[in-house]
């Protein structure tokens, strides 16, 4: 027999799966960031943070070291600009291959929770 699950069972389980569904997310939010313009390390912190309703959230150093593969890898390229103040600011956006294995992405993995049969299931 089943036992029944409490509130507080849900939540560390919720909270478990999130960890692990957080970790393989950070790539998406930072792409939807870029895809949406030009952003320097603290504005993409924020549209992930707002964005994501505080669901998610990535530290600055983590950002910088992904970034920096990106840009190895020639999906992600920067720009220097004057920032308010301080040294210059880089401001990061999507390359055209960037764009385009974003939209292949989303084409592939997304848009399939758009699909009304997966749709209702979300919804009911």
């Amino acid at each position: 027999m089943m036992n029944e699950l409490r509130d507080g069972d849900i939540d560390e389980l919720l909270s478990a799966w999130e960890e692990t569904y957080k970790k393989g997310q950070l790539t998406l939010w930072i792409f939807l960031a870029l895809k949406a313009g030009e952003k320097y390390v603290d504005e993409i912190r924020a549209f992930v943070a707002e964005r994501s309703q505080a669901t998610m959230y990535c530290e600055e150093q983590s950002l910088y070291r992904v970034l920096r593969k990106f840009e190895h890898v020639h999906i992600v390229t920067h720009v220097l600009r004057k920032g308010n103040k301080g040294p210059d600011r880089k401001y990061y956006s999507l390359t055209p291959l960037g764009i385009a294995l974003f939209d292949r992405f989303v084409d592939r993995n997304i848009n399939l929770f758009f699909q009304p049969d997966i749709k209702n299931i979300l919804l009911s």
